[in-house]
């Protein structure tokens, strides 16, 4: 069986998670040197601080660009239930965990955990996806 060509649309967004996450990583090392080895206080560290967050956001906003440029409906169904599994999955376990903690069970988690969540959930998802596709027929 042949594989398929990745569409241009898939395309752009592979080149635009490579790139966000280089990003990311650069970014990270940089700003946890950077309060490593100084003292920044204010709008430095405020700043600085946010700066990680940049690149995971534009990879939400790569998600969204490729529901709306794909162009092959079922692949777009695909993700969007993927999304969905991933949203609910990092809202359940945020909401279980925000009780447990509210409760005095488990100790606090940074806010971010909520966003490695949603990045496993797609995995769930991904997962679900390629169980519940139809066999294809061998030739």
């Amino acid at each position: 069986m042949a594989r398929s060509k990745m569409s241009p649309a898939y395309r752009r967004y592979t080149v635009s998670i490579v790139l966000l996450m280089s990003a990311y990583a650069l970014i990270l090392f940089g700003v946890n040197a950077f309060f490593r080895n100084s003292a920044p206080s204010g709008v430095s560290a405020l700043l600085a601080a946010l700066l990680p967050s940049l690149p995971i956001i534009g990879v939400f906003v790569a998600v969204g660009r490729l529901l709306v440029e794909d162009r092959d409906e079922y692949r777009r169904s695909l993700l969007v239930r993927q999304c969905l599994i991933a949203t609910a999955f990092a809202l359940a376990v945020a909401t279980a965990w925000g009780f447990l903690e509210d409760f005095g069970q488990v100790r606090h988690m940074p806010g971010y955990w909520a966003t490695v969540l949603w990045f496993a959930g797609l995995g769930v998802g991904g997962c679900i996806n390629a169980l519940s596709q139809p066999k294809a027929e061998e030739d």
